[in-house]
């Protein structure tokens, strides 16, 4: 497989000057001298014309003669080669590509609604210009590719439900999944001579017809996860005040009386609402 070559042609600036006197002194002659030999130095210099290649700041010409490849023009400025020689331009400035939401399945088979940025450049002109039909096209297909197979390796979101915890989520691990997916497009696109400068996760969310479910879900999880952190801090304290009463003497209940307490604690310190505290203006024993 061919490799790119930096060519540089004669200086354009020069043959430039030498096709406009060519030209203007063949028809000035003509014209002076009534002889139409001095046309043939017009011909020469019209014919030097389509010889002039112009290459601009960060771009780049791919030059061929009759199908062979000759080499590559990365030097900015006014260049003259053979007329002959067939010019194609690639550009190699960086370029943004923002693909389009694809609805893909994740790792746990839930639909979502994925897309991508990507920043990359040509740094291989002759793999551009001669492995792949059309580069730019190449990009975009192998984008969606790479992100639908990115989608299928991680599950979007943990949920404490769960019975398996994944340590690389989409939602939760964008740092990672984006290194992930710069990876796999740098193995993709490095048969079209394309260096990923970026790639990252631009829009992601659950598809459309699971979203709602997803959020109650997810409220469900959140609410069972706080109502967990409750129980466990009203316990906390009914242990906390049963010791304390033992412990200073200042009541002794028996076991009824201290599940009644147990009781009346939970409820009040459990509870969504405040509770209505009922005064007991009597003793223990009534």
């Amino acid at each position: 497989m061919k490799t790119e070559k930096i060519i540089k042609p004669a200086n354009g600036y020069l043959l430039f000057l030498i096709a406009i006197i060519l030209f203007t002194t063949g028809i000035f002659m003509t014209i002076k001298a009534g002889n139409p030999i001095y046309l043939l130095a017009t011909i020469i210099g019209f014919i030097l014309f389509f010889g002039f290649i112009l290459v601009n700041p960060n771009s780049s010409k791919v030059i061929l003669f009759f199908g062979k490849y000759v080499g590559t023009i990365k030097q900015n400025g006014l260049f003259w080669a053979n007329p002959l020689y067939r010019k194609k331009t690639i550009s190699l400035r960086a370029s943004n590509f923002d693909s389009e939401r694809l609805k893909v399945n994740d790792k746990l088979g839930n639909p979502v609604m994925i897309s991508t940025i990507l920043v990359w450049k040509v740094t291989e002109t002759y793999k551009a210009a001669f492995d792949v039909d059309n580069y730019e096209n190449f990009v975009r297909v192998q984008t969606d590719a790479a992100v639908r197979k990115l989608a299928s390796m991680y599950p979007y979101d943990n949920f404490a439900d769960e019975n398996h915890e994944e340590d690389i989520t989409l939602r939760s691990s964008l740092n990672e999944v984006s290194d992930t997916l710069e990876k796999e497009l740098e193995e993709r696109l490095a048969i079209a001579g394309i260096e990923v400068l970026e790639a990252r996760i631009g829009y992601l969310a659950y598809a459309q017809e699971i979203a709602s479910a997803m959020l109650k879900r997810q409220q469900a999880t959140a609410i069972v996860a706080a109502r967990h952190k409750i129980v466990e801090g009203a316990v906390s304290m009914v242990e906390m005040a049963l010791e304390e009463l033992s412990k200073k003497e200042i009541v002794e209940l028996d076991e009824e009386r201290k599940a009644a307490m147990v009781s009346n604690l939970m409820v009040v310190l459990c509870g969504d609402k405040e509770a209505s505290p009922v005064v007991n203006t009597g003793t223990l024993n009534h």
